[in-house]
């Protein structure tokens, strides 16, 4: 017996392929010879009833756009790699026509971030951190002679002992002027202050800009400072800064100039010299690759000098996975690093590095980036390097991680699909609707093409369609009911054929208007017995649908 159709079939009235029932290589002379035949069998003048022409000159429109597309090989070239969606993007009618598919997607990709770039200059970009800094020191040094005679004392103590929130915003104000409002608020130990700060930034040409700063706050007092940036060679560009801080101890002038400089495709090199409260010169060299992230930095200045090597792998997967490690020694002591990066989700991406020092003692940073906004949570472990503490700062984020993959992250992304594939039934119930009923007015389009088919199939004893069903053919006697869904292709399959056969080309989807728009992935058709009489088909196409169609020859 047969159960109904699934209602998650999609419908795409812009395959164009299979609305002129071709293949995706068809030549041109193909695609006219099936225009031409759909459009007499579309065309409206051959149809009276007004209900019935009506119809007519909508599937007819259909055909037409599909042909219009299809005929013209660079907007062919465009709707085979990106689909309609591509055609209507803005500024194809300034591109040259002779471009290969490679050439005409660069294209399409610079048209859509130039569409973003105009979006973007709309709009603000706000960007935001939130610092949250723990003491579990309690819960490995306890030296404490009096320890257990201390109330509450069988339970460590973790206190929350800094915290940091930062937040800032941009403003076009011309094509070439931005003002940036950032400000942050801060507390250690209880005692903190705030400040606010306001940018503009002027880009002066192609190879260069400018900007002032001013602030003000109640920790430093207020700033005044000045940027620029300018490319020297196609290879190697200079910034230059310069600031006055002022306070009730007097005015603290600083300035920062660096130099990079590409050493080669995937490396840069970089001098910087820093002058005021922390003079220092720091040479570095990075080196970016698809797949590995190398730094090598070199410091010396006052009161830090400092060695500093850091290396990063980038795994090859969906979720971005990072690994790194890095080692920094100086007059302040030796630190060691490692951690873990993954994308969790389309915007969201965590961190976590294990900090080992002297004398900084362990310490373990979990970083969560959203979108724009940053939240770090450095936990400060223990003053000393105890095996312990490495071992659960190492092991601890990974089994939590594991955890909240597979119970929350997991169950939650699987949750937001199904709410997004049942919101898009919604949405699209009435526009299937629409289209069964167009679908259903072309099968009346057909009746008299088919009836001149079947007279000159009997007259040559050709191919002659009997019954063609398509759905889910079961054999449970419990779902009898639902027989009455299944739909009959019959009149659209005896409408392709021609000269004693049927053709169904390979394609993603059939409109309705060929076969109820219901033939998914028809890549074969196979004959599966065969008399003098009667001939059986069976048209596979996926696990859970098929269809058998019924025919006889003559």
């Amino acid at each position: 017996m047969a159960a109904a159709l699934e209602n998650e079939l999609e419908v795409d009235n812009e395959d164009y392929y299979s609305l002129l029932n071709v293949r995706r290589e068809a030549t041109q002379e193909e695609l006219k010879s099936s225009y031409r035949r759909l459009c007499m069998l579309y065309h409206p003048d051959k149809h009276r009833d007004p209900e019935l022409k009506k119809q007519a000159e909508q599937l007819f429109t259909y055909v037409h756009q599909a042909y219009e597309v299809l005929s013209d090989p660079q907007s062919r070239a465009i709707y085979d790699i990106f689909g309609k969606k591509g055609l209507e993007v803005e500024g194809w009618e300034v591109v040259e026509k002779k471009r290969t598919p490679a050439e005409i997607r660069e294209e399409y990709e610079r048209l859509q971030r130039e569409r973003d770039e105009r979006r973007l200059q709309q709009r603000t970009n706000p960007k935001g951190t939130i610092s949250v800094g723990i003491d579990a020191s309690d819960l490995f040094d306890r030296y404490e002679e009096d320890f257990e005679d201390v109330p509450g004392g069988g339970f460590p103590h973790i206190e929350i002992n800094r915290m940091h929130i930062s937040q800032s915003i941009e403003a076009p104000l011309t094509t070439s002027d931005t003002a940036v409002l950032s400000g942050s608020l801060s507390t250690h130990n209880g005692n903190g202050g705030g400040n606010i700060n306001l940018c503009v930034r002027r880009v002066t040409s192609a190879r260069g800009w400018g900007e002032l700063e001013f602030g003000a706050g109640d920790i430093r007092g207020p700033l005044f400072g000045m940027k620029v940036f300018r490319n020297v060679t196609a290879r190697c560009f200079v910034t230059a800064q310069w600031g006055l801080q002022f306070s009730s101890r007097g005015v603290k002038p600083s300035a920062t100039t660096m130099m990079a400089r590409n050493l080669d495709q995937n490396t840069m090199g970089y001098l910087q010299w820093r002058w005021g409260s922390q003079s220092a010169m720091t040479t570095s060299i990075v080196r970016d690759t698809k797949t590995s992230h190398f730094t090598l930095a070199l410091q010396l200045g006052v009161p830090h000098s400092y060695l500093m090597m850091s290396y990063q792998y980038k795994f090859q997967d969906e979720d971005q996975t990072k690994v790194k490690g890095s080692i920094k020694t100086g007059f302040f002591g030796t630190l060691v690093e490692y951690g873990a990066e993954r994308k969790i989700s389309r915007h969201s991406v965590v961190a976590a590095t294990v900090s080992i020092g002297v004398p900084q003692g362990v310490s373990l940073k979990i970083r969560l980036n959203r979108a724009s906004q940053t939240y770090l949570f450095p936990i400060h472990l223990t003053d000393q390097i105890l095996p312990s503490a490495v071992f659960y700062a190492t092991v601890g984020p990974l089994a939590f991680y594991l955890a909240v993959q597979k119970l929350i992250i997991m169950p939650y992304v699987r949750a937001q699909k199904e709410q997004e594939l049942e919101k898009h039934k919604e949405v699209s119930a009435s526009d299937i609707a629409r289209r069964k009923q167009e679908a259903e007015a072309a099968v009346l389009l057909m009746q008299e093409s088919v009836k001149r088919i079947i007279d000159a199939e009997e007259s040559k004893m050709g191919l002659i369609i009997l019954n063609a069903w398509y759905g889910k053919f079961v054999s449970d006697n419990n779902q009898k009911r639902e027989s009455a869904k299944v739909i009959d292709v019959t009149v659209q399959l005896q409408c392709l054929v021609k000269d004693s056969k049927l053709i169904l080309t390979e394609a993603s989807k059939v409109r309705h208007a060929n076969i109820y728009r219901c033939f998914t992935s028809m890549s074969c058709l196979k004959v599966c017995d065969f008399s003098p009489k009667e001939v059986k088909l069976k048209v596979p196409f996926n696990k859970k649908k098929k269809s058998v169609l019924h025919g006889s020859r003559g």
